[in-house]
């Protein structure tokens, strides 16, 4: 699957999209191809705070629950209700309909330290070189 060039990516696999100082965030291709099927997520409420780095909700699969981490911190402004019925959402389109949150950044140049399309492409080859070494 091709990495949308417009967001940014974080070691952890989530990616984020800022528009107008509105961040859409959700897990990458690369994420929930590990995770494998998708049965459930816990998500913040709408009002609660999100910190760089820090965890803000999880995401189970019929593998393993995984902490999902802030790629941005800010203010979460709406949660992506759809997934609670269909978390599968998350497995067949991570990039578009399975989008978790959306927040409205506190400060837009915390962004700026994340990797783009082509080097976070790079980093998950070289996972895959390592784990098959």
């Amino acid at each position: 699957m091709a990495y949308p060039a417009q967001y940014r990516y974080t070691k952890e696999h989530e990616w984020i999209d800022v528009k107008d100082g509105i961040a859409t965030i959700g897990i990458t291709d690369y994420a929930q191809h590990e995770l494998g099927d998708v049965v459930f997520v816990e998500l913040p409420k709408v009002g609660s705070k999100t910190v760089a780095g820090k965890s803000f909700g999880t995401v189970e699969s019929v593998k393993a629950v995984s902490e999902l981490y802030a790629p941005a911190a800010g203010e979460v402004i709406d949660v992506n209700t759809a997934l609670q019925n269909t978390p599968e959402k998350i497995n067949t389109d991570p990039h578009g309909a399975g989008w978790l949150i959306k927040i409205r950044l506190s400060n837009a140049a915390e962004i700026s330290g994340l990797m783009d399309a082509a080097v976070y492409e790079a980093y998950i080859a070289e996972k895959g070189k390592e784990a098959s070494a």
